[in-house]
C-alpha cells in the first residue's frame, strides 16, 4: 500500500514525486523504457526556474531576449540579464527522478496504467497484469490522460499537433529566441527558433507540418539540415475536474498550459507545489483553490488566443507596428515575464496611448482581454 502513486514520469510527475517523497510512500510508473522523448522546446522563464529549484545541469541555453518577426518587419526585446533558460528535457527528467529515488520513491518504467479496479489501479508490465493500491492516485500522464478518462474529466478546447526540428544552421545571436507570426504559412500558431548554441536551434510549431517545411524554406533552414525531428500533441483549453474523489490531475493531463505559448513545465510545476501540499494534508479539495492564480493565467491566455485566431495577418501587421514603438518596448522590456503574460498585456493597455492604438485596430480587444 503506497501512500500516493504517480501514473507518468515526465517533467511534472518527477517533480512532484520528489515534492513529496521525503514524507510520503511514493509509487511512480512510466509506460516508456526511458526519459524524454516529447515534443517539447523546454524554455522556462529564468524566475520560474530559480523559484522551483530546478537542475541548473539541464541548462543548455540561456536567453536575454527575443526578436518578433511578422511577415514584413521586427522588432526586438533585450534585457541584461537571463529571461529564460533553454533546457535539455532528457536531463531535467533524469535529474528530477534521480532526486525523487534518493528521497526514497520507487519507480516502475515500461508499465501502463490500464485502468482503476475495486479501488485499485490495474498495470501492464511486459504483458503481465497486476494492481496496486495506494491512498492517492495523480494523473500526470499527459494531454491524452487516460487516468482523465477514467475519472470522467472533460476537456474543451483545441487539441493540436506540435512538431519541431534540430537543425543545424548559423544562429549567432544565441542569446535570441525568434518568434515568427505570418499567419499566411500558419493561421494557428507563431513559429519559433530556440539556439542551443551558434550552429544548433530548435525549430518549430503547431498546426500543420507543411506550415513548418514553408517556414524553415522561408527562413533558408534546410529540411536535409535536420538532425532531429518530434511531433506530439498540445491542448489547449479547460479539462475538469482536476479532482474526483481520490484521483488528481496535474501537468498536461489537467491541461495547465500556456493559452498564448503551448508551454506546462512551469504552470504544471507551479500547481505541483498546490498538489504536494493538499496530499501531505490529506485532503485533495485544497489543491484546485491553491491553484487559483494559475487557472486566472489560463483563462486570461485562451482570450488572448481567441483574439489572436480572429486576427487576420493585416491586423497583425498593425499591431506589430504598435508593438514596436518606442514606448511599447520600453514597456514590454519592464514587465515582460515568460511565464506570466497577462502581465506584460494588462501593462500595455494601461497606457493610454498604445490603448488607444490597439483599439483602433481591434475595438473588441477590451472584451477579449479585460
Amino acid at each position: 500500500m503506497y501512500d500516493v502513486m504517480i501514473i507518468g514520469a515526465g517533467p511534472v510527475g518527477n517533480y512532484l514525486a520528489s515534492l513529496l517523497a521525503s514524507r510520503l510512500k511514493v509509487f511512480v510508473i512510466e509506460q516508456k523504457g526511458s526519459f524524454g522523448g516529447k515534443a517539447c522546446t523546454g524554455i522556462i522563464g529564468a524566475e520560474s526556474y530559480e523559484k522551483l529549484g530546478l537542475p541548473k545541469k539541464a541548462v543548455i541555453n540561456s536567453f536575454r531576449g527575443a526578436r518578433f518577426y511578422s511577415k514584413i518587419q521586427s522588432f526586438e526585446i533585450e534585457r541584461k540579464t537571463p529571461q529564460a533558460y533553454l533546457v535539455d528535457r532528457k536531463i531535467l527528467e533524469k535529474e528530477l527522478a534521480r532526486e525523487a529515488i534518493k528521497k526514497g520513491a520507487e519507480y516502475s518504467l515500461e508499465t501502463r496504467f490500464m485502468g482503476f479496479k475495486n479501488g485499485r489501479a490495474l498495470l501492464q508490465k511486459h504483458g503481465e497484469l497486476f494492481e496496486v493500491e495506494a491512498k492517492f492516485y495523480v494523473g500526470a500522464d499527459g494531454v491524452s490522460s487516460r487516468v482523465a478518462k477514467e475519472i470522467g474529466a472533460r476537456a474543451k478546447g483545441e487539441f493540436l499537433a506540435g512538431f519541431e526540428m534540430v537543425v543545424v544552421g548559423n544562429f549567432e545571436r544565441k542569446e535570441f529566441v525568434e518568434v515568427w507570426v505570418n499567419k499566411e504559412l500558419n493561421k494557428d500558431f507563431f513559429f519559433w527558433v530556440a539556439p542551443i548554441d551558434e550552429g544548433l536551434a530548435r525549430v518549430g510549431t503547431i498546426g500543420k507540418l507543411d506550415s513548418l517545411y514553408a517556414f524553415m524554406k522561408m527562413r533558408m533552414l534546410k529540411e536535409s539540415s535536420a538532425v532531429e525531428f518530434k511531433a506530439g500533441s498540445v491542448g489547449i483549453g479547460v479539462r475538469k475536474p482536476w479532482v474526483k474523489g481520490n484521483v488528481a490531475l496535474v501537468g498536461d493531463a489537467a491541461l495547465q498550459l500556456k493559452p498564448l505559448t503551448a508551454g506546462g513545465i512551469a504552470y504544471g510545476m507551479f500547481c505541483a507545489h498546490g498538489l504536494a501540499y493538499a496530499i501531505k494534508q490529506g485532503n485533495l479539495k485544497l489543491y484546485e483553490n491553491i491553484c487559483k492564480d494559475i487557472k486566472r493565467e489560463i483563462a486570461f491566455g485562451l482570450r488572448a488566443r481567441k483574439l489572436f485566431r480572429n486576427l487576420n495577418q493585416e491586423k497583425i501587421e498593425d499591431i506589430f507596428e504598435i508593438l514596436g514603438s518606442r514606448e511599447a518596448v520600453e514597456v514590454i522590456e519592464q514587465t515582460a515575464d515568460f511565464d506570466e503574460h497577462a502581465k506584460t498585456i494588462k501593462a500595455l493597455l494601461k497606457h493610454p496611448k498604445l490603448l488607444a492604438k490597439l483599439l483602433k485596430i481591434s475595438p473588441t480587444l477590451i472584451r477579449y482581454l479585460l
